[in-house]
């Protein structure tokens, strides 16, 4: 058996479960309305968040932390997360060819 070629699927079917996993936070936060809350807001805390879109605050600051983990918010360091332009537009304008949601709603 070849035990490198073991290790590099393995590394790549984890690399595919964190881009699953990833995929349904983008769905969850399509849904919940976290991207249209967050879009040219400026930099909120989770309870900010929480509050602009009715969800609970411990779920929405795991949400954040996730979202800025793989690139898709930034965190500013003093528990507050930011939506830069150039990803709200792929992440709420359904009018744009931009737009991403949909293809991580039918994934």
């Amino acid at each position: 058996m070849n035990e490198a070629g073991m290790t590099e699927f393995v590394e790549k079917a984890i690399c595919d479960v964190g881009a699953l996993l990833g995929g349904s936070l983008v769905v969850i936060g399509g849904k919940l309305g976290l991207y249209h809350a967050m879009a040219w807001a400026g930099r909120l805390s989770p309870a900010d968040l929480a509050g602009r879109t009715g969800t609970a605050e411990r779920y929405v600051r795991e949400w954040s932390s996730a979202q800025a983990a793989r690139g898709y918010l930034l965190y500013d360091g003093d528990g507050r997360f930011l939506l830069p332009d150039e990803r709200a537009i792929p992440l709420t304008d359904e009018t744009t060819p931009a737009c991403v949601i949909g293809a991580f709603e039918n994934a």
